[in-house]
């Protein structure tokens, strides 16, 4: 695998990625992507709604590390490190949780289906493929995934804590008022528990298959 052909892998993760997250932005904010259509936010908490999003954040993650490779495919950082690993561990997390809870409940046609799967299938495919195919590694340390679980973690308190100050929740399995806390704790549990897998898998295969680029 040649650096150069590394590159040009990277840029189609990030031109996808970019497109997605753009496209999906579009429709928040001209108002086509809101969940709560009997009362519909304003704009400026359209935004943060988006923002706030898992799956917005993972993309985003996948975006900006791939967008870096695709500029230097050798790139070798410590806050890199940490960020590439949390975007495609994230982003892993972000098509299985959906594939498998979040999926089943959504009823969506026309442009919001077609970037839900851009999201939710397609970039973490792309990703994956891409981490497994050009790399770069080894990259990842058992340090790395500690740093980087600090933002899922943080996200998931952050979440629950505005979820108590306004009512909204990005995933119905984390709305405690609905669900009640007994079920949000052990939603928390299962998908930390993945998180903590997922690391530890990626750690494990990063040390384990062959160095890419060359």
């Amino acid at each position: 695998m040649t650096v150069e052909r590394a590159r040009r892998v990277h840029l189609g993760v990030a031109a996808v990625a970019w497109f997605s997250l753009a496209f999906q932005m579009v429709l928040t904010i001209s108002g086509e992507a809101v969940l709560v259509e009997t009362d519909p936010p304003g704009l400026a908490q359209r935004i943060y709604q988006y923002l706030a999003y898992f799956t917005i954040q993972s993309n985003l993650l996948v975006a900006v590390t791939s967008t870096a490779l695709a500029r230097d495919p050798l790139l070798d950082r410590t806050g890199w490190r940490v960020a590439r690993l949390a975007g495609i561990v994230g982003i892993t997390v972000t098509g299985l949780v959906h594939f498998f809870l979040l999926r089943p409940l959504l009823d969506l046609d026309g442009a919001n289906w077609v970037v839900d799967k851009l999201l939710h299938m397609v970039v973490p495919v792309l990703a994956v493929a891409a981490w497994a195919w050009v790399g770069p590694r080894p990259r990842a340390s058992v340090r790395e995934a500690a740093y980087a679980l600090v933002w899922p973690v943080a996200w998931t308190a952050w979440t629950l804590v505005v979820a108590q100050v306004d009512g909204w929740v990005p995933y119905p399995f984390l709305d405690a008022s609905e669900e009640g806390w007994g079920a949000v704790g052990i939603a928390c549990l299962g998908i930390t528990i993945l998180f903590l897998l997922l690391f530890a898998l990626y750690v494990w295969l990063d040390r384990r298959l062959r160095p890419v680029p060359r």
